[in-house]
């Protein structure tokens, strides 16, 4: 391969929900361990589907399908491989409640397309990697997951649908791009035995009105901002919520929430949520939010808190 190329390849982006959260309530070394048993089993599964590790970013796994060698198969092996790495977050999860740690959730977006290849960098620090716009459009499509989510975009789509169950398709505006853009949601797989995408909870679940303030910091890659910011919780359900918040530019992607809530604890509790869907309700911002990371006695008190309403009405 030439120092510089442009080749059609399909894209897997992995990433952790909520965990900066994490940092939050286990020593850095406990994550770091963590973390590597995860990248370790997760680096596997992509080898054995023949994909090559781009880079990590955080905990995120960027990997490429076709790159050192196009085949018409490229699709297929990362959905597969997505399917797969799913499957072996149980694992993942077995150990962690083992050894007194959170459980992990992760979401996986897959895109098909042109990118250049080549060494990026300076004689003092340089890599091998892939760019262009597909790259981006990956990182938007993931970004768009919800834990436990596989989603393809629709030319990775095309390229597997002989050998793929999907959700009706998902219909959104990328940042980045003025056209809508059609996501499916990967259920199971025929290839190269039938697999099934596990399904981590119930993503509707009962939902309750609950009005209250609330206070949120903007999570910007795994750094929370200081500044402190008003919102208004509007209803609630065991995995988000709906909210008012002030516009502001650029729209948040992932917020850290700092309640008070007596229904969760006597003391303010950390929770990190990312925002799904946005719409303009007048001068604010009315937000579909899905928590990432909440700690097990906050989750069970918000379940016992929702489940007294509904019993209520």
């Amino acid at each position: 391969m030439s120092d510089t190329e442009n080749k059609k390849v399909t894209l897997l982006l992995s990433d952790l929900r909520g965990f900066t959260g994490i940092f939050d309530r286990i020593d850095s070394e406990e994550v770091v361990e963590m973390l590597n048993r995860y990248f370790a089993q997760m680096n596997e599964i992509i080898a054995q589907y023949e994909g090559s590790i781009d880079k990590y970013m955080g905990d995120a796994i960027l990997a490429v399908f076709g790159l050192a060698d196009s085949r018409e198969d490229d699709a297929l092996r990362a959905a597969a491989c997505a399917v797969e790495m799913q499957l072996a977050m149980e694992d993942v999860n077995r150990t962690n409640q083992e050894l007194g740690l959170p459980q992990l959730h992760m979401g996986i977006g897959i895109n098909t397309g042109q990118v250049t290849a080549g060494v990026l960098g300076s004689h003092l620090h340089n890599e091998f990697t892939v760019i262009g716009d597909e790259v981006n459009m990956v990182s938007r499509i993931e970004a768009q997951t919800l834990r436990g989510q596989i989603l393809l975009s629709e030319k990775a789509y095309a390229e597997v649908q002989d050998q793929v169950e999907v959700a009706d398709p998902i219909e959104i505006r990328v940042k980045g791009n003025e056209q809508v853009m059609r996501l499916y949601e990967l259920l199971a797989i025929s290839w190269p035995i039938p697999m099934n995408v596990p399904r981590r909870e119930v993503r509707g679940g009962p939902r309750v009105e609950f009005d209250a303030p609330f206070d949120f910091q903007l999570v910007i890659g795994e750094q929370v901002l200081p500044e402190l910011h008003r919102g208004r919780i509007k209803d609630m359900s065991y995995q988000g919520m709906f909210v008012l918040i002030p516009k502001m530019q650029p729209q948040p992607e992932e917020i850290k929430l700092n309640f008070s809530l007596s229904l969760l604890a006597q003391e303010s509790r950390p929770i990190y949520a990312r925002i799904q869907t946005v719409r303009e309700l007048g001068d604010q911002l009315g937000c579909g939010v899905e928590f990432t990371s909440m700690d097990a006695d906050s989750q069970e008190a918000l379940k016992t808190f929702i489940d007294r309403i509904l019993q209520a009405v």
